[in-house]
């Protein structure tokens, strides 16, 4: 479990496709104080099983379908990623409760700056559009971000400085692909309701 405030932005420092899994070895700093083997780390916001750690950075093995769903794909060496380690309960909790299980990967299709801040677009796949909820949380590539705005190709964030500073988002452009985690409130009412009206139907005359 995390909370969408990344730590630092690491580095890939190699990304290569081994026999059993594919290899990601990530720089690191802040994040190396209290990650061991075995701990979870949020990478781009999906949850990953650190494999080695040493004084330079952390290694991860992902499998096939990590790598397909999220833009893991669109990585390459010295390519920019947020990490965030796993929650801990003994202080203030910032942003909200994030997964570190990516829904779905989605294209920036609007990048401007305003002032000091940044305005971005996300277009959203339509099956994943009932998610999306004015001034609800959202995860983009692991940062906790309030939606300002939900139209019907996708949702809009703002992006303050220090946002831009300590995170990835600073760099992504027009085109490039942002891994998205919604909500987990909003998907478990989806499901609620969803199942209510499976059941309704079975039990309506004729069903």
């Amino acid at each position: 479990m995390f909370a969408g405030i990344v730590e630092e932005m690491g580095r890939v420092r190699s990304f290569q496709k081994g026999r059993d899994a594919w290899k990601l070895e990530v720089s690191a700093g802040t994040v190396l104080d209290e990650v061991s083997v075995g701990d979870s780390v949020a990478v781009n916001g999906c949850c990953l099983t650190a494999v080695s750690v040493g004084p330079e950075g952390i290694g991860f093995d992902l499998l096939e379908e990590s790598v397909r769903l999220t833009n893991f794909s669109d990585l390459t060496e010295g390519s920019a990623v947020n990490l965030e380690g796993s929650l801990r309960f003994d202080g203030r909790i910032g942003g909200h409760f994030v997964t570190g299980h990516i829904d779905c990967c989605a294209p920036v299709d609007h990048c401007e700056r305003r002032g000091e801040d940044l305005y971005m677009h996300v277009a959203v796949p339509h099956e994943f559009q009932r998610y999306l909820i004015y001034k609800g949380s959202i995860a983009v590539d692991g940062v906790s971000l309030t939606v300002a705005e939900v139209d019907k190709s996708g949702f809009a964030v703002w992006l303050i400085p220090h946002t831009l500073k300590v995170t990835n988002l600073a760099e992504k452009k027009e085109g490039d692909r942002v891994n998205l985690e919604f909500d987990m409130l909003g998907k478990y009412v989806d499901r609620i309701l969803e199942f209510r009206r499976e059941t309704d139907l079975e039990s309506a005359p004729g069903g």
